[in-house]
């Protein structure tokens, strides 16, 4: 933590210091305050320290001698401190004596509520003050303490703070919402420890806190300042708020700061009732020439229902009706509750239930057991029909249920809130009419069983009212039709969703309903309930096992909850809260496919559950809930199947011919899975699926193929879905199969480009086809391949199999050249489709045709001009190969037409190794590296497959070469693929079932990767795969393919791989240092590695970058008296010679930043070796070196390097032909060097 000194800043450095410390304050407090439970509670170690360092930034604020800067730097800490647990729990850390009112004042003398610099200063002294102001003695004390000099009015101490509070209550920074708790300040703020004996000031009879606690509420409703002051503020206050308008800034700033004063946790929420009452109409009226409904400021309509709320609260007494607790105890308490992201409310809770025990419940609703009283037939007296409710009364309800219907979703919650208080405080027959006002909202919503076009936000919040009502018991005055009425919009509540654009809207409709039932159970006694159990329990588990927001299925988790606990007369209650509690319903996929199976297991859910999948949920606009659905069908099936097969199934045959895209999809997937299901469930007590299934339902399900394709209906936007849906349903028609995978191409990144080089080929009757699908290409990304090759298949096998192992002759003449003939298609989805279709054909379709169809893959994989970016394509069609390979088997002498043999598995080893040395980039990047993983999955699969059948047919020399291109691949840059490749040569190492023949330097690869040290091993991770790598440089079969994948990790961008790759190969240079034959071995490996990749800028660039570092690690010093390592300028002699040549060949380089470069190196080589220049010369080359513009033309700067290389005594480069048109630098050099380009 920086040190603050009273030292002015001297320097810019020390600003930068001061705002370095003030951002780690920042970042750390914004880390605290995205979990506030992090932060450290009261009493902890952490909170000590806590008020250390507030004491000490306090102390520091309080010294004279401190300069405003560092005034204004202290508070800023204190600010950031503040907002760690919020200013009401830092509140009681600030010192609040008598003593620290007037310095408190004094410090607002020097401030500007205009700076914006130090705005934290006066929200900081404005909090303080509020503290300080709840001191129990009479502020006129304090005034004869004043000092007051010649000819100065003396301002009274009550005064002061009041014009301070109501500066500040019109600023436009956060000073503003300090004043408003200023103006008052609730008197919890005062229960903190006592500093005498640690107990709660509440509890507290040391200081005199405890008699004035009540009366001292805040600043404006202290007994003192009440009697002065309290009618000028609010005088002022409402003249303030009749000035403003909402249409300005500077009305919004006032109305916002008058409105936070009178209300927001302040004057008419804190302050005595017989205090404010006097006002309430005024203020009321004030208010209502405002219009504040009309604002478009959230806040402003936020605080002006609040107000009214605290208006109407004041008109009525502070008492529970008594028609709302009547029948058992009644039992009053206070509860801050939060749920699904709603605010902390402070409420009264009326309980009319006598028994809060779990096992008390469920034994009093056991047929015979029950003791409790019935309930009487009316209730008790109000004894309040004497009671005058106060005009204003109307006006503040009305207000209210116009709150409700507000846009903004805080705005309805206050009114809400607001009606739940009202309606407790009111006689029974004005609470009766505040119900039934709520209750009409509901019915002009509703009609005909549906959700009319209307401000859907209201209806959550509406319901939210009941619930506040609940809560007190003011829902006890509904008969018991306007109850059933009630259970039954809450009913609709539970399941409410539309979509709204990309989303739906709805969610917290469902979570206020679920709030309702919740307080249901503490609202009513189980006789009232008893003949809505049934369809509140349905509900309430149908929302906490289906709902698609994880916060409404929690909600219902926990109303189910109490309504077993406090009513006791949900079936099966105990058994599915064990199941489906608060945690286990936050996985949306347990709760469809686990915890769904569980309930459905008790009949009195079964029916209902599967009826809402069916009626809500196959026609979700979200795709993955119909997915769901659909599984969860499927695996409800078992429970009735006969119900299933009766009733749903055919409802989602109707449904599949719906007009909605989401309907129609839903509905097929649905037809499938509880076919399928149907199906199993035949199979395993022998009968047949037609047992279940009546002809009618087999003929629907046959035709819904024929009726989609004639309607047009995988054509189009939703063309895409009715693809996958329908290769579901049935394993797939294969000319639906065939059409998807051609149709692939169409959501390529390509697509705008790749249809109107179609439609050139297409014709008329096609192009309008095209054009139909052209709609959806842009709009979705198809997974149609995965799901159309595995309904081949499935279509295959099933119907195209004449005897076991044999194929119509016809069909296999018909398809197979038809597949090879769209594996030369221009689109590459287009032959990733049919390579996949061809990898997944059977054995008995493949038969005769082996040769041709390896053949046609081997083409796929092959890159040409016209396909270079193909990568996708190449990588499906190594997949079909390998799995070609599984499907047909290998025999040593089998015929090549049939199965592997020894004639073409050498084809099958060339394509597949050939694929290792793909690197094809393009704007995605490293694209070749798909081919290369899938090369290496084949690799591995073909190398098991052949091992386990015909080992012969692994040769040495192949063998050889797959171990060292997986080991190369485990040895570069990309973490991922050397991973990949990392675990593909272990299991080819430690394969033993039987073991891989021929693989080079067996046991020194098993003592360097031993089986149970390497299963530990992170290959993803630099630090823990490169060391174990670069140990295979010591062996000769594979270190040059291992140096080639090293010098591009070592070479490379990544600071992780680069780092890591070096040090181990220091590591290994290191270690060989003193073994001249490994290190020359080494060095010609590297000369080696560098003669073949010289027009590989992959590699020789990434290679110059590794040798320079071992160079300059002197990895290579051992070579200084030889002369034998080319590129060394600090030796003597034909090394240094070559090296210059080289060098002077660059400074005509076509690229001027590669001529720039290179003479600047030489400029520093000439000043590090002194001997490498004779004098006389030296400082011509110097400048030649220097003022050269190396930039400039090739005829210009060749004509400086020439005369470098005369000066040096070096043989000039000369222009060598190339190509016949094309000339080029080259070296004078003796016939045998290689031509450089």
């Amino acid at each position: 933590m920086m040190v603050l000194s009273n030292e002015p800043a001297a320097s810019a450095a020390e600003e930068e210091v001061e705002d370095d410390a003030l951002v780690r304050a920042s970042t750390l407090e914004a880390n605290y305050g995205q979990i506030p439970g992090a932060a450290p509670p009261s009493g902890s170690t952490p909170w000590t320290l806590v008020k250390w360092m507030m004491n000490s930034l306090l102390d520091l604020v309080q010294d004279k001698t401190s300069v405003p800067n560092l005034v204004h730097l202290a508070f800023k800490f204190l600010y950031i401190i503040t907002k760690v647990r919020g200013y009401k729990v830092f509140l009681r850390l600030f010192p609040h004596e008598v003593a620290n009112v007037q310095p408190v004042l004094d410090m607002f003398t020097g401030q500007n509520p205009k700076d914006h610099e130090t705005w934290e200063t006066r929200y900081m002294l404005l909090l303080w003050l509020s503290v300080t102001c709840l001191i129990p003695f009479d502020f006129s004390r304090l005034d004869g303490n004043l000092p007051t000099q010649t000819g100065e009015t003396r301002v009274p101490i009550m005064d002061r703070i009041l014009q301070i509070a109501e500066s500040y209550l019109v600023v436009s920074d956060k000073a503003r919402d300090a004043a408003a708790v200023l103006v008052s300040k609730h008197c919890q703020s005062l229960l903190w420890p006592c500093e005498s004996c640690q107990e709660g000031q509440a509890n507290c009879y040391c200081s005199p806190v405890k008699a004035i606690k009540e009366e001292a509420s805040g600043f404006i409703t202290r007994p003192d300042v009440k009697q002065r002051k309290m009618a000028s503020f609010l005088d002022w206050s409402l003249c303030t708020l009749a000035r403003s308008s909402f249409h300005t800034i500077e009305g919004v700033i006032a109305m916002d700061g008058m409105l936070q004063a009178l209300d927001r946790a302040q004057i008419f929420k804190h302050g005595k009732r017989e205090d404010c009452l006097p006002y309430a109409s005024t203020v009321l009226q004030c208010l209502d020439r405002c219009r504040l409904p009309e604002s478009n400021h959230i806040l402003l309509r936020k605080f002006g229902v609040k107000l009214v709320q605290r208006l109407g609260l004041t008109f009525l007494k502070p008492k529970v009706a008594a028609w709302s607790a009547c029948g058992a105890e009644v039992k009053v308490a206070h509860m801050a509750f939060c749920w699904g992201g709603k605010h902390p409310v402070l409420v009264h809770m009326g309980y009319r239930r006598g028994c809060r025990s779990l096992a008390a419940n469920l034994q009093l609703c056991a047929p015979g057991k029950s003791d409790r009283k019935p309930l009487p037939d009316s209730p008790t007296s109000d004894g309040d029909e004497d009671y005058d409710v106060p005009e204003g009364v109307e006006t503040v309800i009305e207000q209210l249920l116009v709150g409700l219907k507000d846009k903004d979703t805080v705005v309805r919650w206050s009114a809400a809130k607001g009606i739940g208080r009202m309606a407790g405080r009111l006689p029974r027959e004005l609470a009766d009419d505040v119900v039934g006002s709520v209750l009409d909202c509901f019915r002009r919503r509703i009609r005909h069983g549906t959700v009319d076009a209307w401000p859907w936000q209201s209806w959550g919040d509406e319901a939210c009212c009941y619930h506040r009502g609940s809560r007190r018991g003011d829902s006890l005055s509904f008969d018991v039709a306007a109850l059933k009425e009630f259970v039954s919009v809450i009913l609709k509540a539970l399941t409410y969703d539309e979509k709204r654009g990309a989303c739906s809207v709805g969610a917290n409709v469902r979570d206020a309903a679920c709030y309702v039932c919740w307080a249901f159970a503490r609202a009513y006694e189980p006789q009232e309930l008893t003949p809505f159990v049934t369809a509140i329990s349905s509900a309430l588990v149908i929302a906490a096992v289906f709902d698609r927001n994880v916060n409404c299925r929690r909600a219902a988790s926990a109303a189910f909850q109490e309504n077993v606990g406090r009513q006791g007369t949900f079936p099966h209650g105990i058994d599915i809260l064990t199941t489906a509690d608060y945690f286990a319903v936050g996985n949306i996929s347990n709760c469809f496919l686990i915890i769904s199976v569980f309930i459905a297991g008790f009949q009195e859910y079964t029916k209902p559950m599967i009826d809402h999948l069916v009626s809500m949920k196959i026609n979700h606009w979200d795709g993955a809930i119909r997915e769901l659905s659909a599984k969860a069908l499927h695996n409800l099936t078992p429970q009735v199947p006969e119900y299933v097969a009766t009733h749903v199934l055919p409802a989602l045959l109707v449904m599949t011919q719906s007009s909605d895209l989401h309907t129609r999809h839903g509905a097929i997937l649905a037809c499938a899975e509880v076919t399928y299901a149907l199906y199993k469930l035949a199979a395993q007590s022998n009968r047949l699926v037609t047992d279940y299934l009546d002809e009618k339902v087999v003929q629907s399900l046959k035709q819904t193929h024929q009726q989609l394709y004639d309607r047009h209906l995988y054509r189009g936007l939703g063309g895409e879905l009715m693809r996958q849906a329908g290769d579901t349903i049935i394993g797939g028609w294969q000319w639906l199969i065939h059409d998807t995978l051609r149709s692939l191409h169409l959501v390529s990144s390509h697509s705008r480009q790749q249809i109107k080089m179609l439609q050139l080929t297409y014709t008329p009757p096609e192009q309008v086809a095209l054009q139909e699908q052209s709609c959806d290409m842009l709009v979705t990304h198809s997974s149609g391949e995965e799901v159309a090759v595995s309904a081949l298949a499935a279509l295959y096998c099933e119907y195209y199999e004449k005897e076991p192992g044999e194929a119509g002759l016809s069909i296999a003449k018909e398809l197979i050249p038809q597949y090879l003939a769209e594996l030369q298609s221009p689109e590459e989805m287009t032959r990733c489709g049919f390579s996949s279709a061809l990898g997944a054909l059977p054995a008995f379709l493949l038969r005769g045709h082996l040769q041709q169809v390896l053949s046609g893959l081997r083409r796929v994989t092959c890159i040409s001009p016209n396909d270079v970016s193909f990568a996708e394509a190449r990588r499906d069609g190594l997949k079909a190969i390998s799995r070609i390979c599984q499907t047909v088997g290998v025999n040593t002498q089998g015929p090549p037409d049939e199965v592997i043999c020894k004639e073409n598995i050498s084809e099958v080893f060339a394509a597949l190794l050939g694929c290792m040395s793909d690197y094809t980039t393009d704007s995605r990047g490293d694209v070749g590296a798909w081919v290369r993983e899938a090369a290496m999955t084949s690799l591995m699969d073909l190398m098991l497959l052949l091992a386990r059948t015909e080992p012969v047919l692994i040769e040495a020399h192949t063998c050889e070469r797959v171990m060292c291109c997986v080991a190369q691949q485990a040895s570069e840059k990309i973490d991922r693929f050397r991973a990949h490749a990392a675990r593909v040569f272990l299991n080819l190492l430690h394969c033993d079932s039987p073991p891989i023949p021929h693989v080079p330097h067996r046991k020194e690869l098993e003592s360097l990767f031993p089986r149970s040290d390497v299963a530990t091993v992170n290959w993803n991770a630099p630090s823990q795969a490169f060391p174990l790598i670069t140990q295979l440089l010591g062996l000769p079969t594979y270190r040059y393919h291992v140096l080639l994948g090293l010098a591009v990790s070592v070479g490379g961008l990544t600071e992780s791989t680069v780092r890591h790759s070096t040090q181990s190969l220091f590591e290994y240079m290191k270690g060989i240092q003193k073994d001249a034959q490994a290190l020359e071995s080494f060095s010609e490996t590297l000369l080696k590695v560098f003669e073949d990749n010289l027009l590989n800028d992959r590699v020789s660039v990434s290679l110059l970058k590794m040798l320079d570092q071992l160079l300059a690690n002197g990895c290579f010093d051992i070579f200084t008296a030889e002369e034998k390592l080319c590129g060394m300028v600090q030796f003597s002699g034909d090394v240094r010679k070559k090296v210059l040549l080289q060098l002077f060949l660059l400074l005509g380089h076509p690229f001027p930043v590669i001529r720039k470069s290179t003479a600047s190196q030489v400029y520093e080589m000439v000043l590090t070796y002194s001997d490498l220049v004779d004098a006389e010369v030296l400082e011509e080359v110097m400048s030649v070196l220097s003022d050269t513009a190396w930039d400039a033309g090739l005829p210009v700067v060749r004509e400086q390097r020439n005369h470098l290389c005369d000066l040096l005594g070096v043989p000039r480069p000369q222009l060598v032909p190339k190509d016949c048109s094309l000339f080029q630098e080259a070296e004078p050099r003796p016939p045998s060097w290689d031509v450089l380009p």
